[in-house]
């Protein structure tokens, strides 16, 4: 919950959520009927994280036990991640 910007309401709930959502999108991306919808749940949840890393690299003093390197490594790497989901769901689009 520390990385949750500390504008952002709910912290608790919001982590539980969104913890929810990725492991139903987990799941939902080895059935291959729910894998493109899984996909695109997927991205729209990493999207809506992304503040959190920002938050977390513009504010490295809050993360002593992290390296500012590994901080700033995270921001491209949700890019790889997101770019990751889309190909599993477009994988599945060109199968229709």
């Amino acid at each position: 919950m520390s990385i949750m910007p500390p504008a952002f309401p709910l912290h608790l709930e919001a982590v539980y959520i969104s913890g929810f959502f990725e492991i139903l999108g987990g799941i939902c991306v080895l059935i291959p009927s729910l894998r493109r919808i899984a996909g695109f749940g997927l991205i729209a949840l990493l999207i809506s994280v992304y503040p959190a890393n920002i938050y977390m690299a513009i504010t490295p003093e809050a993360f002593p036990e992290i390296s500012i390197e590994l901080l700033y490594f995270r921001l491209p790497l949700q890019f790889l991640f997101i770019y990751w989901a889309y190909s599993v769901t477009r994988s599945q689009y060109l199968k229709d």
